[in-house]
């Protein structure tokens, strides 16, 4: 049952650390299967774990995809039940669309039903900031913003979708827009704002994984936020997955092979 002394946002907020930390011990190998429906099962709030499976999106389906974890039928249930519970607003943010799309289209290859059972709708076409950077755009905070920091932040809000096997018009413009990602990337870790660093570090460390070379050293990048990072399993989540998709691309035989 859920704590009535406990707001919901805090409750959603706390759901959505449990279930990264869960999804985080199964790409290391220490959970068992069904881990997505075994936290719905176990959570005080239900309907709060249905919300987090919505917020994490695509990376409940990460152990899967890195590190060949089984996802069952339980969790595919699971995860098609945080739509109805939680269905998509027509009005959400392009981001959340394309999130959204990503997450039926993974449930789709795992759970082994159609894309269209749930009624998402491919979202519009991906757009990016205008370009190029105007000649007085700066990076202060008493002008313009650079159309490279605006590409760089909507980047970092579709970190979900870094994870191998999966494409679309987000992972084109990733590969066009390396040097943006990079620029923000080092901003990031100046700055300290390690979890931006870690959501943009795993679309580094996927265009690695792809057979590219981003001018920043995204294997220096992960390993400096792996000992500086601090704690929060959504950071801590982001910054494995951009291990595994770099240890992946290293290995005899890998993408970069």
């Amino acid at each position: 049952m859920p704590n009535p002394d406990v707001s919901p946002r805090a409750a959603y907020a706390s759901a959505v650390e449990s279930l990264a930390n869960r999804v985080l011990g199964a790409l290391r190998g220490a959970e068992d299967a069904a881990v997505v429906a075994a936290q719905v099962e176990d959570a005080p709030d239900p309907k709060a774990a249905l919300a987090a499976v919505r917020v994490l999106g695509p990376d409940v389906f990460a152990p899967a995809l890195l590190a060949g974890r089984a996802f069952g039928p339980a969790d595919a249930r699971a995860v098609a039940d945080s739509f109805r519970i939680f269905p998509p607003d027509p009005g959400a943010a392009p981001d959340a669309a394309w999130r959204d799309w990503t997450t039926v289209r993974l449930l789709a290859r795992f759970g082994d039903a159609p894309e269209d059972t749930l009624g998402v709708p491919e979202p519009a076409a991906f757009e990016e900031a205008a370009e190029p950077d105007g000649p007085n755009s700066t990076d202060g905070t008493d002008g313009p913003v650079p159309s490279w920091r605006t590409r760089s932040l909507r980047m970092a809000g579709l970190h979900p979708l870094a994870l191998p096997d999966v494409d679309g018009p987000v992972h084109e413009a990733a590969l066009r827009r390396l040097r943006d990602l990079s620029r923000g990337t080092s901003r990031a870790m100046l700055r300290r704002d390690y979890p931006t660093a870690a959501r943009l570090a795993r679309w580094l460390a996927w265009a690695v994984h792809r057979g590219t070379r981003p001018e920043l050293d995204a294997a220096a990048v992960v390993r400096h936020l792996e000992l500086h990072c601090g704690s929060g399993g959504r950071t801590a989540l982001d910054i494995a997955v951009a291990r595994h998709l770099l240890d992946q691309s290293e290995r005899p035989g890998g993408p970069t092979a």
